[in-house]
C-alpha cells in the first residue's frame, strides 16, 4: 500500500513548478510506483492562457475548484470548467486551458510520468527512452 499526504508531497522535490509559470504540480503518484499511471493535483494560476498537446500521453482531468475554460483547437469548441467538471483528453486533443480564477485539478496519465516532466515547444511530455521502448515492443 501507498499512502502519500499532499502537504507532505508539496514540500519535495515531487512538485514541479512550471518555467513559464502557468501551474505548479505535485505529482503524488509517478511510474516508479508501478500503477500504470501516475496522478497529480495541479494548480492552474489565475489568468494562465496556454497551448498543449500531449502527443505521448492520454489524460483525465477533474477540476476540484476555480473557474476557467479548455478549447479544443481541432473544432472550436470551448467548453467551461468549474467545480466537479471532467475532461478526458481521449484523442490526444490539440487544446487551450484557461482559468478565470485559480483553478485545482486532480490529474491522471497515461503513460505515467516519471515526475520531472514540464512542458515542450508543442505543450507535450516527452516520453522517457524505457517507456518508448515498451510501447514499441
Amino acid at each position: 500500500m501507498i499512502v502519500r499526504h499532499l502537504q507532505d508531497a508539496e514540500k519535495t522535490n515531487r512538485k514541479i513548478v512550471s518555467p513559464d509559470g502557468n501551474w505548479d504540480s505535485t505529482r503524488l503518484l509517478l511510474k516508479e510506483d508501478n500503477m500504470g499511471f501516475s496522478f497529480h493535483i495541479t494548480t492552474i494560476y489565475e489568468g494562465a492562457d496556454f497551448q498543449m498537446h500531449y502527443q505521448n500521453h492520454l489524460e483525465s482531468v477533474f477540476c476540484i475548484s476555480g473557474e476557467g475554460e479548455v478549447e479544443s483547437l481541432v473544432d472550436g469548441k470551448k467548453y467551461a470548467i468549474a467545480p466537479g467538471t471532467v475532461y478526458i483528453l481521449d484523442k490526444h486533443d490539440k487544446h487551450i486551458l484557461r482559468a478565470f480564477k485559480e483553478m485545482k485539478m486532480a490529474c491522471v496519465f497515461n503513460p505515467p510520468l516519471n515526475g520531472k516532466e514540464v512542458h515542450n515547444s508543442e505543450g507535450a511530455y516527452e516520453l522517457d527512452a524505457e517507456t518508448i521502448v515498451s510501447l514499441e515492443s
